[in-house]
């Protein structure tokens, strides 16, 4: 799978150097070539030797070390490499590559670095969660550089929370598929919505539906990684943004409807997988409502539909909508098609099991405007993402 690529894996000082040897070791399982570098805080936890005997080669650990060819090894490493992992990847280093600092092998050699950069990050859950940290990470992820979100769960130093390093299986089929994964949306801006929106009834209450976000972020994250230029518009969620994407925050339809009419003009493909809401309370209460009645009347006004008025004002841009229906799913499908002017449209039965709101799996069909249809069977969002992105990569091939 990875036959004749070379992964140089960097190696920092954490606890979970030891998951990096069993990285190295499936990195070699799947035909990668492993070169390792090691930092002066990463000996401390895993010898260099351990290394040496999984990749059958040396480990870089000086800047200065012995001259063992007329290569300069942070450059020819770095310029050599087909992908730059650094697994664990601690907040010191991601700071240090965030701020230009290259001051050993390891940092000298990501600066070089002309391949893909993936960090894979393992700290302590109050150093992830400090904004120095997240701003480090947003910078790099504007630039190119991308992340194996860490997991969450019992910590080396006892506290329970995010920061401990992604499992090694899912680091290596990250890295498999950045390697392998086309490029097919290189110099394409998509702008995606997602989650629910908050209508309010009054300061504290607000009516909503149980969109999780899963869906439009999903698509997000396989977009950019696809090469996309990606704008993701999101209702209040409980998810973070995929690095590496412009992310723009909104709570109301009306705030959607503003956001993603600013957007529509400089954008080629827009999906929107958001679940607005259809109506909004007509005069909401600047004060609380109090409970005095049985009964409490709201009158309700309808939203803008924002899909329909794209679809009125699209030029050359792909259109794509949501289907989630309860019953008649392709017939409801195939009338929001036509009435919205959409290119293609995604429809899932909500009652189907594993479809649907707040799971983390989806069943979907992709129907175009002349009635084709693409059936998938039930399967992780994740994977959904980029079956809709390879239909809809045909329909811009065939432009």
């Amino acid at each position: 799978m990875l036959k004749n690529k070379l992964v140089v894996l960097g190696v920092t000082g954490s606890i979970a150097v030891y998951k990096a040897v069993e990285i190295c070791r499936l990195l070699m399982k799947n035909g990668a070539r492993v070169k390792v570098i090691m930092t002066r805080a990463a000996e401390a936890f895993v010898a260099p030797l351990t290394f040496e005997t999984i990749t059958g080669g040396p480990v870089g650990t000086r800047m200065f070390g012995q001259v063992r060819s007329w290569d300069i090894q942070h450059i020819s490493w770095a310029q050599e490499a087909d992908l730059f992992l650094v697994a664990p990847a601690t907040a010191n280093v991601i700071g240090k590559v965030c701020q230009g600092i290259a001051d050993d092998l390891l940092t000298t050699s990501i600066m070089a670095a002309t391949s893909p950069v993936i960090f894979a990050p393992a700290m302590n859950r109050e150093m992830y969660n400090n904004p120095i940290y997240q701003d480090n990470m947003e910078k790099l992820a504007a630039r190119g550089y991308q992340f194996v979100e860490p997991g969450t769960g019992y910590l080396a130093c006892g506290d329970e929370g995010k920061g401990r390093l992604a499992e090694p299986e899912e680091i290596v089929d990250y890295v498999i598929k950045e390697l392998t994964m086309k490029k097919d949306f290189s110099d394409r801006k998509l702008l995606i919505t997602a989650g629910p929106t908050r209508e309010p009834l009054d300061p504290i209450r607000f009516f909503s539906n149980f969109s999780s976000g899963k869906m439009g972020y999903a698509l997000a994250e396989a977009a950019s990684r696809r090469g996309g230029q990606v704008t993701l518009i999101s209702g209040p969620t409980n998810l973070t943004p995929p690095p590496g994407i412009r992310f723009i925050p909104v709570n109301t339809t009306l705030e959607m409807q503003e956001a993603v009419f600013d957007e529509f003009s400089r954008t080629d493909l827009v999906i929107k997988a958001a679940a607005v809401a259809d109506y909004r309370p007509a005069n909401p209460k600047k004060q609380k409502i109090k409970k005095e009645e049985e009964f409490l009347n709201v009158k309700l006004t309808s939203n803008p539909d924002i899909l329909l008025e794209l679809g009125k004002i699209k030029k050359n841009q792909i259109l794509v909508g949501f289907a989630a229906e309860t019953e008649d799913l392709v017939k409801n499908a195939m009338e929001k098609i036509k009435k919205k002017n959409l290119d293609f449209i995604v429809a899932n039965d909500l009652t189907s099991p594993g479809a649907g709101f707040e799971v983390d799996t989806n069943l979907v069909k992709v129907i175009n405007r002349e009635g084709d249809i693409r059936e998938f069977p039930l399967m992780t969002k994740k994977e959904v993402s980029h079956k809709i992105l390879d239909v809809l990569s045909e329909k811009i091939k065939g432009r």
